[in-house]
């Protein structure tokens, strides 16, 4: 379907426009929701409570850059406004003097990993890890963004996406030393 008309239709308040618009991001914003919250039953709720503010404030739809890309700012803020009301974030502690350093790590080691292995252990940082991280990894936004949005420093930011990172390693590592322990216990049977 063409874009320009289905927002034209959004904008119209057209029932069929909204249908399409909801069975055509629903899976994407679903994924947003659990890499935020990691609970897919909450995340259903932040998936129906983002949609309620798709349909209810199209008027603030200004037509420009891309749709999709206004539809997942509304999900991505609705799952922050979630965290900061169970005062997950308070976990964001500020700490000032950082010093621990990433240890090196083969990248190839990620072309053993799927996507779900790397989104799995994604989803086991702690819960100002995995905000911090997502926000700036994967959603793209810098660290005085990201420090505005949630109420801490520019430098608590970064000291949270290090530490992310730290414990993505670690949790990296400890995949793959797995699977090849199972890999040489497999060889061993044959």
């Amino acid at each position: 379907m063409d874009e320009k008309l289905l927002i034209d239709g959004y904008i119209r308040g057209e029932s069929w426009a909204c249908k399409e618009i909801y069975e055509t991001y629903a899976p994407a914003m679903m994924s947003v929701c659990m890499r935020y919250v990691n609970n897919r039953e909450t995340a259903r709720d932040l998936l129906q409570e983002g949609f309620i503010k798709v349909f209810t404030k199209k008027h603030m739809y200004s037509d420009t850059g891309m749709f999709a890309g206004w539809i997942r700012r509304i999900f991505v803020t609705t799952a922050l406004e979630y965290l900061r009301t169970k005062d997950t974030l308070k976990s964001v502690a500020a700490i000032d003097d950082y010093s621990d350093q990433l240890y090196d790590m083969d990248v190839s080691v990620l072309d053993r990993l799927s996507t779900d292995d790397l989104l799995g252990c994604i989803a086991r940082l702690p819960a100002g890890y995995r905000t911090v991280f997502n926000l700036y990894a994967i959603e793209g936004y810098s660290h005085s963004e990201i420090a505005a949005m949630l109420g801490i420093s520019e430098v608590t930011s970064r000291t949270q996406f290090i530490r992310a990172k730290h414990a993505l390693q670690k949790s990296v590592q400890s995949l793959i030393k797995n699977e090849d322990v199972r890999q040489q216990r497999s060889r061993q049977t044959l």
